[in-house]
């Protein structure tokens, strides 16, 4: 339970292949309204090690200095620093790196929530309130491997946290309250056990990865690892300038999302496919939109059919009902045939999407 130490981190640039799982990641980081990131998958397919490397590419942000929350300066939340701000006091301002902590499956509830000293409320009716890894994790990402393995009742309570932005700690008659707005990555084995349906909804995204098939592939990840090990100071150094060039990317991409629209044809397309699929909720079509649009400002052009596919291949496969003897595959079967349809090429003959539902080329709507 921890920040993770860059320098020990295997770079986010040098992975080979899983295209999905880092355009998850990134786009999760690019979009902050993206609550959270599911990576299912077999032993050894690098899903740890991509969350951890995502570590290298958080941006800095500033926070007020001093504050165990790490309340931006310009938007103070924490109860303190309402209160210096109320009071007319200037928030001293200082940079710091986006935080990365990682939670173990054996944390507990205090450890996760934070604690209040009762005792010390009631003598000097004065509330103490230790923080805990809700606090560390504020306007920051929460990682935690073996997401499937933590009891039920944590996972209820961050992923409360993180659809509220808010964690409340109520012991006895005392309540305490904190902003606690993270992205939140779990990594699982399925061979371990599932998550619950519920519990697999909340998160915004999820991947299913499997070990690369490729000769050629298999080959660099060897490689890779094998000059990471020999020498892990100057493996590092060879991909510096394209961990720098990728985490400057995220920068600009964030700076540019307000700017990004949606054309109204994609909502119109996710609409469509969240009937086709038979999908409960609007979970999906929101989640799929906000990839959308960060896939929009990471390459910084208009919306297209490519990133309207890539948001639906994201968002949608986790939610895939399955009835009474369906095969998982028919899902898929599905999911597969959706995505042919946004896909496919347009005959010249044929009126563009965009154009069909009255609007030019290259137009973008909100």
């Amino acid at each position: 339970m921890h920040n993770e130490r860059l320098h020990e981190v295997f770079p986010f640039s040098a992975l080979v292949g899983q295209e999905p799982m880092k355009q998850a990641l990134v786009c999760a980081v690019v979009n902050p309204s993206l609550h959270g990131v599911l990576i299912r998958g077999e032993r050894g397919t690098a899903k740890s090690t991509a969350a951890r490397a995502l570590a290298r590419l958080l941006p800095t942000q500033r926070v007020v200095r001093g504050c165990g929350f790490g309340c931006d300066p310009a938007s103070p939340a924490c109860p303190d620093c309402l209160a210096h701000a109320e009071a007319g006091e200037t928030l001293e301002a200082v940079p710091r790196r986006v935080p990365f902590v990682s939670l173990p499956v054996s944390a507990t509830e205090d450890r996760v929530v934070g604690s209040l000293d009762l005792e010390q409320a009631v003598l000097e009716g004065r509330q103490r309130f230790s923080p805990g890894v809700l606090a560390e994790a504020n306007r920051g990402v929460l990682y935690i491997d073996e997401v499937n393995l933590l009891p039920d009742h944590v996972m209820d309570l961050l992923l409360d946290a993180a659809a509220m932005g808010v964690n409340l700690v109520e012991r006895e008659s005392i309540a305490f309250s904190h902003p606690s707005r993270f992205l939140l990555v779990g990594t699982m084995n399925p061979e371990e056990g599932e998550l619950r349906p519920q519990l697999t909804d909340r998160f915004d995204l999820s991947v299913a990865v499997v070990g690369e098939r490729e000769v050629a592939q298999r080959r660099a990840i060897l490689e890779r690892r094998l000059a990471y090990e020999a020498d892990p100071a100057r493996f590092m150094d060879d991909w510096r300038a394209r961990e720098e060039d990728l985490a400057e990317q995220i920068v600009q991409a964030r700076q540019r999302l307000a700017s990004v629209e949606v054309p109204d044809w994609v909502v119109d397309e996710v609409c469509q496919t969240s009937n086709e699929l038979a999908v409960d909720g609007h979970r999906a079509e929101l989640a799929a939109l906000k990839v959308v649009r960060a896939l929009a400002a990471l390459e910084d052009r208009p919306v297209d059919e490519a990133m309207v596919a890539r948001g639906v291949e994201l968002a949608y496969p986790h939610r895939l009902r399955r009835r009474p003897f369906e095969e998982e595959s028919d899902g898929a079967q599905k999911l597969d045939h959706v995505l042919e349809r946004i896909r496919e090429p347009l005959p010249a003959a044929r009126p563009s999407r965009r154009a069909s539902r009255g609007m030019p080329p290259g137009k973008k709507k909100g």
